[in-house]
Order: structure tokens, then sequence, then C-alpha cells
């Protein structure tokens, strides 16, 4: 097989977001479920849009934010992703392409609209996330690149690509393409409502078809129905090739058959949104990882893009992650 020209190549929803700041009444006002991502179709976005106080827009997705934390590593990407050819479309492929990553998925020119997901973001910092997909159903295995997953070094994918038919194809169809070149297949399991969704489902595909699990603790124990992290870290031991799984303020721990490493969170001096804190640590996790980095030095450089994100409202860097994590690691 050739050499890998790419880094990651990360597929996802395609999302442009509309964050702005609510308190736990309007959550329990609207009948929304705090700290979740709840899928909505387009009256319920038009209706929660209306209400919301003023917000940011910003181009998202959680595969998208991981790709963008790669580009800020210094790292080399590639994203595939479904957008139609309106407004929000027009700001999503610009955006990624300005920050270094490559896009060449080609806009819808019918159906639904750009996907837009609405966030409000609680005094506590959690995050509430409502999202209409629109265009982003029309991802299917027609969109997946063969040459281009082949060229990059890992393929990571987004849990909640795995609620949509087409979107499932598209998802085999990548790891299939993956592993026939060699390379490496990379799973977030994006949320606890995701994953009790599809239980068996993600079961299956983290044993037969994921070499490096993502996870947080409520995630990883929803998966293996068990009651505590410790139970959960014993369940994932020897399914995939390397689990990394995040604890808040814990830090995280990476597993494999043979090792396991925890690594403490970075520091941070106030917690602000913590929109984007998964995404942030795979990009670290798998910027390490492509560059031949040890297991905890890949968590060390996860820990110090997540306390970036976290730090400030939206769920891509402000600043340049190579630098701090030169400052930091060396």
């Amino acid at each position: 097989m050739s050499q890998a020209t790419l880094d990651v190549v990360g597929i996802g929803n395609a999302i442009v977001d509309v964050i702005a700041h609510a308190d736990d009444a309007f959550i329990t006002a609207n009948g929304l479920e705090k700290g979740a991502m709840t899928l909505i179709d387009a009256d319920r976005a038009e209706e929660l849009y209306g209400k919301m106080g003023p917000g940011i827009e910003m181009s998202g997705g959680s595969a998208g934010n991981t790709m963008a934390g790669i580009a800020s590593l210094g790292g080399k990407g590639a994203y595939i992703g479904k957008v139609k050819d309106d407004l929000l479309g027009t700001v999503f492929r610009h955006d990624i392409r300005a920050i270094g990553v490559r896009f060449d998925s080609q806009p819808a020119t019918e159906g639904a609209p750009t996907a837009r997901c609405l966030i409000l973001v609680t005094p506590d910092a959690q995050r509430t996330m409502n999202t209409y997909l629109g265009a982003c159903v029309e991802l299917g295995p027609d969109d997946i690149d063969a040459d281009l997953i082949q060229s990059a070094q890992v393929t990571y994918l987004e849990g909640y690509l795995w609620d949509k038919p087409l979107a499932k194809q598209a998802f085999l169809k990548a790891a299939k393409l993956a592993h026939a070149g060699d390379r490496k297949l990379s799973l977030t399991l994006s949320d606890s409502f995701c994953v009790n969704r599809h239980r068996a489902e993600f079961a299956d595909l983290v044993q037969n078809h994921v070499d490096i699990l993502f996870g947080n603790e409520h995630e990883i124990m929803a998966l293996y129905q068990v009651d505590t992290f410790e139970e959960a870290l014993a369940a994932v031991r020897g399914q995939c090739e390397t689990a990394v799984l995040t604890r808040s303020e814990k830090g995280s721990v990476v597993v494999t058959a043979s090792e396991i490493h925890e690594v403490p969170a970075d520091h941070i001096d106030r917690l602000v949104d913590t929109t984007g804190a998964g995404d942030l640590f795979a990009a670290g996790f798998l910027h390490g990882y492509t560059h031949g980095r040890g297991l905890p030095d890949c968590a060390r450089i996860a820990a110090i893009a997540a306390a970036e994100v976290i730090g400030h409202v939206g769920a891509r860097p402000e600043v340049k992650l190579s630098d701090l994590v030169a400052a930091k690691l060396g």
C-alpha cells in the first residue's frame, strides 16, 4: 500500500451551529432534554430558533469540529459531509476549507437545506443540542471517495451517522475501504442517547470494525449496560485495538488488550461551554497517534485541545493548538 498523504479523514453530519445562552427554566419550559442531542424536524427548528436569545453562528458538526482541531494542530485532514448549495452550505464549505481541511463533497442542488444545530448553553456550561439534519440525511455510499479514504492513516466517523439508513451504508463502505487499504478506522460514540438507540449495532461495530474507539464514561457504561466505569472499562478491553475513554475533570483512560494508561485533564481557568470537548479531545489524540506519539502522550495532547475549547463559547479552537502543545509538551 502506498504511503498515506493525509493523517485523518472525517465523515459526519455537516452542520452549522447556532449557539445561545439559556437558563434551566427555558430548557424545562420548552421540553428539552438537558445535556443531550435531540433530532428535530424543520418546524421545531423554526420554533426554537424564534425563541432563542441572541446567538453565534459557526460551522460545526462533531466530525467537522474534530477536523478543525486536526488542522489547528498542524495535521493534514479531509472531510466528507453533505450540504446544500444554499447560504449555510456556502458558509460551511468556506469555513472548513479556510482552516486548511480538504472538502470535496459536492453540494446537493435540491431537497432539504443545510443542517443546523441549535445549541443552548446553561450557566453550568452544559449544552443542550437540537439538531435538524436537513441535507445530512442524504449522505450515502456514493459520497464516499475510495481514494480519499485510502490516502488517510485514520478514517474517523461519528456515531450520529448511524441514525440514518443511507449514512449507515456510507459508514460501512468507509470501514471496508479503510481496512482494505491497511488503514485504521476510528469511531466516536457521540452521545449516550445515541448509544441507547443503537446499542447492539454499536457493540458489533466496536468488536468487528473499529480500531480506535472514543467515548465518555456515560457512553461506554450505556454501551455495555453496566453501573460503574470500572465495569465498562473491563467490558471494552480487547473489543477493539484501543479504547479512549474520557471522564471530564477526572481525565481519561486509554486501554488496549495489554495496557492501561490514566492521564489527567489539563488545567482550565474557567469552564465556559462544554460544546466540542469530546470532538477536540479526539482531534488531539488522533493527531498524536498519526504522528507516532505513544498512547499517554496522545491523551495529553487530547487533554490540551479539549481544555482550550471548553474555555470559550463555540466548538472550534480560538488559538493555534500546535502552539499550545509545543509550549506544554515540546
